[in-house]
């Protein structure tokens, strides 16, 4: 959508001087202002005022802020007294600035938002409004506890624009020229336009710092770390594990976590690994998965996880330690001191109740096993009396 009534400038921008080359610069902001993209977006500001751009625009897609009121304050302080004029365009479609992000948009000199995208759901206004006044206008009721979209943005002060391009010519300063498009005459920016996006090293750290990213490498690291303890020796798994397990902790670190959840989580694969061994769930893993779902669901304050990333992460988790796991631990017990052609007529101990199926201690390995008879309790003294596959047979010790 073109917009009428911008006209080309007559000269460049104040504080750039005669002759030198128009810019207009787009910075990428993409997910929760944490403070390596809080630092991107100042830096980013200071070599606009520095090299005296027409504007600097940022495209956003964020659903919020996790550094401190103080840091976030200093941003909008930055945005405000800046020289050049920072502009914010929530889009493309789908995009959606809330919380935080949003409140941002509405101190931009403009904001505007993308057909699809959508401002709002803003909260309590954390800038102060002695310095800012009350933002969005006369919608700020509606912002904080709404979205507001591309069909009703005027009406909260927001600029309509469906995209970046349309966005672009109607800033202040920036020049535009004529062209003819399918027998349309259509306007464009003469203005160079530069994109502007995170240096990889902080793009990866930024991604990490998300809630979904920090809690999948957390878990992934810590039951690759659980797998190596049943391993002969360490191996990739524990060393990736233990890669996976440091950058899922600075991505906690960052982001608004309950750390009592990390401990239920710690617990949960403790829990796991007490039944790897049995092949059957008993009820650690029963406790084990409850305090799995209770950490992951209360793990942020305020920030929430994809029905997604917690479906995935459960079916993993369970699939490895009710599956994966145990299998390859009976393989590393069927060595031939420990082979099952040696297990008829070895002793054992009642390790989960045998009603009929249940489990074994014999010769410190923890098998599946059936019952043959009436059932049998823990800590009760049996005889493997024959074997099917990897189940063991018992029948009660007979003195």
């Amino acid at each position: 959508m073109t917009m009428a009534g911008a006209a080309e400038p007559a000269g460049p921008p104040v504080g750039q001087p005669p002759g030198t080359t128009q810019v207009v610069e787009v910075v990428e902001v993409s997910g929760l202002f944490d403070p390596i993209l809080v630092d991107f977006v100042e830096r980013r500001i200071e070599a606009a005022n520095e090299r005296g751009l027409v504007a600097l625009v940022l495209r956003l897609n964020s659903s919020g802020s996790v550094v401190s009121t103080e840091d976030f304050v200093q941003l909008a302080r930055m945005i405000r007294s800046s020289a050049v004029p920072v502009a914010a365009w929530v889009g493309p479609s789908s995009a959606q600035a809330r919380g935080a992000s949003a409140q941002l948009v509405a101190l931009s000199q403009p904001g505007g938002v993308a057909s699809g995208a959508q401002v709002g759901k803003a909260g309590a206004q954390v800038l102060p409004r002695d310095e800012f006044g009350v933002l969005f206008g006369a919608a700020a009721n509606r912002a904080r506890d709404a979205f507001i979209r591309f069909e009703d943005a005027e009406s909260a002060g927001l600029v309509p624009a469906a995209t970046l391009g349309d966005f672009i010519i109607n800033l202040e300063g920036v020049a535009t020229r004529s062209i003819e498009v399918d027998g349309e005459t259509r306007r464009e920016p003469a203005t160079t336009v530069r994109f502007v996006q995170l240096p990889l090293h902080d793009e990866l750290m930024h991604t990490v710092a998300s809630p979904s990213v920090a809690y999948l490498l957390f878990v992934i690291g810590v039951g690759l770390i659980v797998f190596e303890l049943f391993t002969a020796g360490i191996g990739i798994a524990g060393v990736v594990g233990a890669l996976f397990v440091v950058l899922g902790c600075y991505g906690l670190a960052v982001l608004p976590v309950r750390w009592w959840a990390v401990g239920l989580l710690l617990v949960s694969f403790l829990l796991f690994g007490l039944d790897v061994q049995t092949g059957i769930p008993r009820r650690a893993t029963v406790v084990a998965i409850a305090l799995f779902l209770v950490a992951t669901f209360t793990l942020y304050d305020g920030v929430g996880l994809s029905w997604v990333t917690v479906v995935s992460a459960l079916v993993l988790l369970l699939l490895v330690y009710l599956r994966g796991m145990p299998a390859m631990v009976r393989t590393r017990f069927s060595a031939i001191d420990l082979g099952r052609e040696w297990l008829v007529g070895e002793e054992g101990t009642v390790t989960a109740e045998l009603a009929p199926s249940g489990a074994v201690a014999v010769r410190s390995a923890q098998w599946p096993a059936r019952a043959v008879g009436e059932p049998l309790q823990v800590g009760d003294r049996v005889t493997v009396v024959a074997t099917r596959g990897y189940v063991l047979e018992v029948s009660p010790v007979t003195d």
